[in-house]
């Protein structure tokens, strides 16, 4: 993973974030690419299909062939619930927390107990659009007590190429909801 700095988008998204013991190291790159549980591997493939959809429809739609859009529309959609339904076994309710933000680089997010600087850990992101699920290690970089609970942030140390582009694409995605929501309030 390149050291680039992204833009984080503050956006509520499921993670799971387990610590790893004192004194644990991360696993070698190729360590971590084989230990990446099944749906994660097959929910990045599903996103490079939602790219080739997106780029079919476009054809489609300069063709005016509505039916076959709809058919494609509507095998995407049952793929994406049986995608979202095999990530969900992955989600870990004990290791659970909620983003406040997040980026291609590191993500926030808030828990009780605070994680001091430099821990390790391994993490979980659960993407809503695209539909995708993401397997990384990171460190934290940032605990601050607020209200009694603490705002960690923690930046990604192992994360593959086609992962970061995915969250890349998530921020985006979360971008520009929030600007057309802040386009629609000023037209109102």
């Amino acid at each position: 993973m390149s050291d680039q700095e992204y833009f984080s988008v503050h956006h509520k998204m499921t993670i799971n974030v387990e610590p790893l013991a004192p004194g644990e190291s991360f696993p070698s790159y190729d360590q971590f690419e084989s230990e990446i549980p099944a749906p994660f591997l097959v929910a990045s493939e599903f996103s490079n299909l939602d790219l080739l959809n997106d780029k079919a429809r476009a054809e489609l739609n300069s063709s005016e062939l509505k039916h076959v859009i709809e058919l494609l529309d509507t095998q995407n959609s049952k793929l994406n619930l049986l995608l979202t339904f095999m990530l969900s076994q992955q989600d870990d309710e004990t290791l659970r927390f909620k983003t406040t933000s997040f980026g291609a680089s590191q993500f926030s997010f808030v828990t009780q107990e605070p994680l001091s600087i430099e821990t390790k850990v391994r993490v979980k992101l659960f993407l809503d659009r695209p539909a995708a699920a993401i397997y990384s290690y990171g460190h934290v970089i940032a605990c601050e007590t607020q209200d009694e609970q603490h705002l960690v942030t923690v930046k990604y140390d192992l994360l593959r190429d086609m992962d970061e582009d995915l969250l890349i694409k998530a921020a985006l995605y979360q971008q520009q909801k929030i600007l057309r929501q802040r386009s629609l309030n000023r037209d109102k």
